[in-house]
């Protein structure tokens, strides 16, 4: 499927963003830094500015250090921090020194850090203060397989200290092909459990590049970005961090989210882009006597790493005046695959595909399907990981003998090439031979007054093969009953797609991105009754 066009703009050819990225062949995507004024701001984090040279001293300090301890190329570094300098610092380092970095979310406990930090057969650990107490401690023997560990603003015992390398007498980036793996990134694992997918210095540099292309005025040096989605995901660390710096822009770090404190960060700073998660805008839209020019600063407001809600996104534009442009992407992509910004896409679509970037849809037998007929979304180009790492079956599962990308979700492309997403093809529900989306069922339950949040899954039936069930989330502890939800939905929704069953629960459990985990919903919920009243 071709990148349609609209208006006077054109996007670059692939040959193009190929030759933006690698005219030398050898690259490293540390050198994103390179090139900038010395005295722009890069980073803002804990309310400290870093300019680009000071943030140039620091990784190439680092970049020494880290050489210094016995680390050499293609050994892997794990780094536990948050939304802060230690994390931009240590992860363009680890870049530069041709090391591959291991982002994990510092939330994520012990039992699961070890088997992350076996699985990549990390030599080193560069640790935040958010994991702090995991080092020190070395809860559930996380750190067992460990030689190196870099503490933030400590000391460990047995480990040196991130302040005392930095310092270290600078290094230059090293340059490597362009197929060298600079990051393994664990999938969020709402189909299974993760994986570190392998991406290369190459993947991500031309994603930067196709983000940037995608439409005549995206990024700028002028810009100031705010930095909500995690860096440990690849929202944070490509789509987010890395196309900013690669521009000469400043980047906000917020460390944990408060919608109240990181608008009042956005106004002190004048921030201009802000990209991240649905539930990020929710937030936003359900503070009560927000000014309707409190995003007045923005010029780019973009949503990913879950499908936006059609009532969120025109809610928002409504009241606040901003159109929020939503993407989509997959961390095998790295990660962007299609933007609606700077298109005249309606509400509900995630745009056009990335420049260079080729798109099919198709059936179970793997034929093209037809404009309008939902088909498995495939993707081919140069931003597509190469496999995950040491799992030959599940690589061979995701990217098929001519290099196609089997995405597992579901979209139709309109006639005029913009693809709307449908559902995960491994979510589909069939019953009685017919399929049912689970999105599909689920905007139809948000839209009922009381219903705050919820999720459908299948469960198996003697006789239709599958039944429709729904974990449903009430708004403010409202008193709900399982015949009014069912009811709404029938007046929306073919029989056959209804839940027939509804099982009330307190919350949807998401990932750091928004995405729902279907794997982690209670098999035998608490709540089976058949009405909610408050306690």
């Amino acid at each position: 499927m071709a990148t349609p066009v609209g208006g006077s703009f054109q996007p670059p050819s692939l040959e193009e963003i190929l030759y933006r990225v690698s005219g030398r062949i050898r690259v490293n995507l540390a050198s994103i830094i390179d090139g900038h004024d010395d005295d722009r701001v890069a980073v803002i984090s804990r309310g400290r500015p870093t300019t680009y040279g000071e943030l140039r001293r620091q990784v190439a300090g680092l970049r020494r250090g880290l050489t210094d301890l016995g680390l050499t190329t293609g050994d892997s570094v794990a780094i536990m921090a948050s939304n802060n300098r230690y994390f931009v610092v240590s992860y363009l380092a680890t870049l530069g020194a041709g090391l591959v970095a291991v982002p994990l979310n510092p939330t994520t406990p012990a039992l699961a850090v070890k088997e992350e930090l076996e699985a990549v057969k990390a030599r080193a650990l560069i640790a935040g203060p958010s994991a702090r107490a995991l080092v020190t401690g070395n809860t559930e023997g996380a750190l067992d397989s460990i030689e190196f560990v870099i503490g933030c603003g400590f000391e460990p015992d047995g480990g040196t200290q991130f302040e005392t390398l930095i310092e270290s007498e600078s290094a230059d980036w090293v340059e490597l092909d362009e197929d060298t793996p600079a990051v393994l990134a664990f999938t969020s694992g709402t189909a299974g459990l993760p994986k570190p997918a392998v991406l290369s210095h190459a993947n991500l540099m031309v994603n930067v590049q196709q983000q940037l292309s995608s439409a005549e005025d995206r990024q700028c040096a002028d810009d100031v970005s705010l930095a909500v989605a995690p860096l440990s995901h690849i929202m944070g660390f490509n789509l987010v961090l890395a196309t900013s710096l690669s521009v000469g822009a400043s980047v906000v770090l917020i460390e944990r989210f408060d919608p109240v404190l990181a608008l009042e960060s956005m106004q002190k700073h004048g921030v201009t882009v802000v990209v991240g998660p649905p539930t990020m805008w929710a937030a936003w839209l359900n503070l009560p006597d927000l000014p309707s020019d409190v995003f007045s600063s923005v010029r780019i407001a973009a949503s990913g790493a879950a499908r936006l809600p059609v009532e969120v996104s025109e809610a928002f534009e409504r009241r606040f005046g901003l159109r929020l442009w939503e993407g989509y992407g997959l961390t095998e992509a790295s990660p962007m695959v299609c933007s609606s910004y700077g298109t005249d896409a309606p509400h509900g679509s995630v745009g056009f595909p990335a420049p260079g970037l080729e798109v099919r849809l198709v059936d179970r037998e793997g034929d093209d399907v037809l404009i309008g007929d939902p088909g498995e979304l495939l993707v081919r180009g140069p931003n597509i990981f190469s496999g995950y790492l040491n799992e030959p079956e599940a690589t061979a599962d995701a990217l098929d003998g001519d290099g196609w990308l089997h995405t597992g979700d579901i979209a139709v492309v309109d006639e005029h090439g913009y693809v709307f997403l449908v559902d995960r093809s491994k979510d589909l529900i069939i019953v009685s031979g017919f399929n049912v989306y689970p999105a599909e069922v689920e905007t139809a339950i948000r839209s009922h007054p009381l219903v705050e949040d919820c999720v459908v899954v299948g469960v198996p039936h003697p006789g239709t093969g599958e039944s429709v069930v729904a974990y449903v989330v009430p708004a403010d502890k409202a008193m709900l009953e399982e015949e009014g939800v069912i009811r709404h939905c029938q007046t929306r929704l073919a029989r056959y797609k209804c839940p027939k069953k509804i099982w009330f629960t307190d919350e949807v459990p998401q990932d750091l991105g928004g995405k729902v985990l279907r794997r982690m919903l209670p098999a035998r919920p608490s709540a089976q009754k058949t009405s909610w009243e408050p306690n």
